[in-house]
């Protein structure tokens, strides 16, 4: 098959990165793949393609990457899919001939909660597109704010790059790996509070961060780890007891499943995309969505009890690792496509 995926851009973000593996996967199953990219401008556009700008944190990728100032439905390839993967590419797919191919919407968060404006965003998810979503909960928002069916394709992680490795660590032990993110709904002051009221009696619990770049201003991290390459960030994960995340909404949530890949035991809101994987009291403890006095108690509880940390992060690795696979997944998207 031909197929197209429109790209909002190639830096590394966990949107991106399912896009991409995708798009590199298909390519070698024998599939034409392009990722067209809007550069912003034609100059820029041009520079990127004359330079071949591609994903360099993707060692090896396979699909061929198309630089455009922006995208135009008449402008596309022809193909046999078309695939969009974020609201402003939507009506643009929509809008594409016939000759693009069949058209489907790659939907990996409820989009109108946090980007754009809601009504705009909301009528995209009202377009004549075939949805495929990365989550049961989306399909469940899908279904029932907007009358539409949606496959379910949970994207997995890649134990190639997740996997637990040795790690010596000199800190007070349990460490709490939470991400650090600008972004008011990834809970990163929730988190914060949350450690705070757990110190007291747990004192040894060390909060370590990490993120594309630090924190402005005073922080509450013990530790943090700024712009790790991809293939470090194993170690980081395998080095923490703990995975905390108090995102208040999540399409799915991959650093979470990276981490439990890697042998921490996960602590979570109930944010929506992660019930795909984090089932409280067996592969998880889950605490009620933006209740940071639920959240905290979940903390504690396996902050203080070894047994049940590491029971939680040995049944978390084992379902994350075993439940979802990308051999799988590939054919299950070539499947959906033809």
């Amino acid at each position: 098959m031909k197929i197209t995926f429109l790209c909002p851009h190639l830096r590394i973000a966990g949107g991106v990165r399912a896009i991409l593996t995708y798009a590199d996967r298909l390519t070698a199953a024998g599939h034409e793949v392009a990722v067209v990219v809007p550069a912003k401008n034609r100059a820029r556009a041009f520079w990127r393609s004359v330079t071949g700008a591609r994903p360099e944190w993707i060692p090896g990728f396979r699909a061929r990457v198309v630089w455009v100032d922006r995208w135009r439905p008449s402008a596309l390839p022809d193909g046999d899919v078309l695939v969009a993967t974020a609201w402003q590419s939507a009506a643009v797919v929509a809008d594409a001939p016939a000759r693009c191919g069949r058209k489907f919407y790659f939907v990996q968060h409820y989009e109108s909660l946090y980007h754009g404006r809601a009504a705009t965003v909301d009528a995209t998810y009202r377009l004549p597109l075939r949805k495929i979503v990365i989550s049961t909960w989306l399909r469940d928002v899908m279904r029932e704010r907007f009358a539409s069916e949606a496959e379910v394709l949970v994207t997995p992680v890649d134990p190639a790059l997740f996997h637990a490795v040795p790690v010596t660590i000199a800190t007070p032990r349990p460490r709490v790996l939470m991400l650090h993110h600008d972004y008011a709904w990834k809970g990163t002051a929730d988190g914060f509070e949350t450690v705070a009221r757990v110190k007291p009696s747990v004192p040894g619990l060390h909060l370590v961060g990490f993120g594309v770049s630090a924190p402005r201003g005073r922080a509450g991290y013990d530790e943090f780890h700024a712009d790790l390459p991809q293939d470090r960030l194993a170690a980081l994960y395998s080095g923490c007891e703990i995975y905390l995340c108090p995102s208040w909404d999540e399409g799915l949530g991959m650093p979470p499943m990276e981490a439990m890949a890697c042998g921490a035991a996960l602590v979570t809101y109930d944010n929506g995309g992660c019930r795909d994987y984090a089932h409280d009291g067996e592969t998880a403890l889950v605490a009620r969505r933006r209740d940071v006095s639920d959240l905290a108690a979940k903390l504690e509880r396996l902050a203080a009890d070894g047994a049940l940390r590491a029971r939680i992060a040995a049944a978390g690795s084992a379902f994350v690792r075993n439940t979802f696979e990308w051999g799988r997944a590939v054919r299950r998207m070539e499947a959906i496509f033809r």
